[in-house]
């Protein structure tokens, strides 16, 4: 999963606690998907409360792999509130963090380099990377 799904799962946990209920076609779904593990839909159905079993989807879906996100916006086919939510802050993140650049940014900030310009390639080419 990417760096910003997981932001957006990690912003959202307590609503997505309370307003999703997984037990249903959600837990479903991404098992059908090969999302989760029939261990994992097991462990999840043992958890006493709802909020709980919501935590701990929430906990297991960034360790799945790439389409995890996308397949549980998919499975949320009964919360389309949730849904819109997740897509809205996704969609938010990628104009905030578009795939990594930000993190560079900052790195390159921190080492004096300017964001435009003939000096910035100029200092690129002297940690032997060109932009």
């Amino acid at each position: 999963m990417e760096a910003r799904d997981k932001q957006v799962l990690r912003s959202l946990r307590l609503e997505l606690g309370a307003e999703v209920l997984v037990e249903g076609l959600v837990l479903q779904y991404l098992y059908q998907e090969g999302v989760l593990t029939e261990s994992h839909v097991q462990e999840i159905k043992a958890q006493a409360t709802g909020l709980r079993k919501t935590m701990l989807l929430l906990d297991i879906l960034p360790t799945r792999g790439p389409k995890a996100f996308d397949a549980f916006l998919d499975s949320l086919q009964e919360f389309p509130w949730v849904r819109e939510k997740l897509e809205k802050a996704r969609e938010e993140a990628m104009v905030e963090l578009p795939a990594g650049l930000e993190e560079k940014g900052r790195a390159g900030r921190r080492m004096g380099w300017e964001a435009r310009g003939e000096r910035r390639g100029q200092e690129c080419q002297t940690v032997g990377t060109r932009t």
